[in-house]
C-alpha cells in the first residue's frame, strides 16, 4: 500500500510540477528613473516608479503603466486586474502641470520606459516583451513616447522595440492641458508635433487603441482614436486595431480594457 501511495505521488510530481508552487511577486517601491546630477527637488519627488515582478521567473512581460489625471494629477499604483498575471508592471510617476510644462512631462514618460528597457532583464523580464500603456493622460504618454521617435532617442533606443502599444483613451490631437499653457480651450481641437496624430508613421509598434462608448467618451475621444487608426492605416501600418467598450465611458472603460490587454498580451507574447 506505501509503494502504491510513493508511486501516486511522484506521478504527480512529474505530471504536474508547477501547479503546486504559486508564483510569488515582489514589489519595489520609489524606484528612481531619473538620475542626472541637475536634477530639481520636484524631479526627485516625482520622478519615481514601483516596480511589480514575479520572482524567480524568466523571460516575463512587464507592462509600463502611467496613471491618468489630465496630465495636472494622479499619482502611481499597481491596477488591481493586472496583478497576479504571470507579469511584471511598472507604474510610472511623472511631472505634472503647473509644476512643469510641455514637454517635460513627456521627458518623463520616455526616461521611466528606457528605464525598464535599461533594467528589467536584471529581474528575469525580457526586454522584447515590454508593453507601454496608459489611461487617458497616460495614454497620451504612451502614444507620444511610441510613436514620436524624439523622446527615446537620447537613451538610444527606438521605440520600435516596444512589443505592444496600448493606450486607453488616449487624447490623439494636442493634450487639453498643453492647450491650456497656451490659452487654448478644450473644445478647440489642435494637431501640431505635440499631438500623436502629426507622428502617424508605417513602421510604429502594433496598436491597439481602446476607448469607451463614443457617446459616453470626453469630448469626442473616440472619434479621434478612430482617426488615428484610420490615418495609420492609410499610412501602411497594418498592426493597428481600435476597440470601443460599449456602455462604458471615460472612467469606467478602463476595467474592461484591462481585460482586453491581457488577452492580447497571451495571444501576441506568450
Amino acid at each position: 500500500m506505501k509503494k502504491l501511495f510513493v508511486l501516486f505521488f511522484l506521478t504527480l510530481w512529474l505530471f504536474f510540477p508547477a501547479s503546486a508552487q504559486p508564483m510569488v511577486y515582489k514589489t519595489l517601491e520609489n524606484l528612481p528613473y531619473r538620475t542626472e546630477a541637475t536634477q530639481t527637488d520636484y524631479m526627485r519627488e516625482r520622478c519615481r516608479l514601483d516596480l511589480y515582478y514575479p520572482e524567480k521567473q524568466t523571460n516575463f512581460v512587464t507592462v509600463v503603466w502611467f496613471h491618468g489625471g489630465g496630465l495636472t494629477g494622479g499619482t502611481k499604483s499597481i491596477p488591481e486586474r493586472l496583478k497576479n498575471q504571470g507579469i511584471a508592471v511598472a507604474t510610472v510617476n511623472y511631472r505634472l502641470y503647473p509644476g512643469v510644462k510641455c514637454p517635460e512631462y513627456i521627458e518623463d514618460a520616455a526616461a521611466a520606459i528606457a528605464w525598464v528597457f535599461n533594467h528589467i532583464a536584471e529581474y528575469g523580464g525580457s526586454t522584447e516583451k515590454i508593453v507601454v500603456a496608459g489611461h487617458s493622460a497616460g495614454g497620451y504618454l504612451t502614444l507620444m513616447a511610441g510613436l514620436d521617435k524624439r523622446w527615446l532617442a537620447p537613451y538610444r533606443i527606438d521605440p520600435d522595440r516596444i512589443a505592444l502599444l496600448v493606450p486607453f483613451s488616449g487624447h490623439t490631437i494636442t493634450h487639453m492641458t498643453i492647450r491650456k499653457e497656451r490659452g487654448i480651450p478644450d473644445k478647440q481641437p489642435v494637431v501640431d508635433e505635440f499631438a500623436p496624430l502629426w507622428h502617424v508613421r508605417p513602421d510604429a509598434p502594433p496598436l491597439f487603441l481602446i476607448t469607451g462608448d463614443r457617446e459616453e467618451e470626453m469630448l469626442g475621444r473616440y472619434e479621434e482614436n478612430a482617426y488615428l487608426w484610420r490615418m495609420m492605416k492609410v499610412a501602411g501600418h497594418q498592426d493597428c486595431y481600435l476597440y470601443e467598450v460599449d456602455g462604458f465611458n471615460h472612467g469606467g472603460m478602463a476595467a474592461p480594457g484591462f481585460d482586453l490587454m491581457l488577452k492580447l498580451i497571451q495571444k501576441r507574447l506568450h
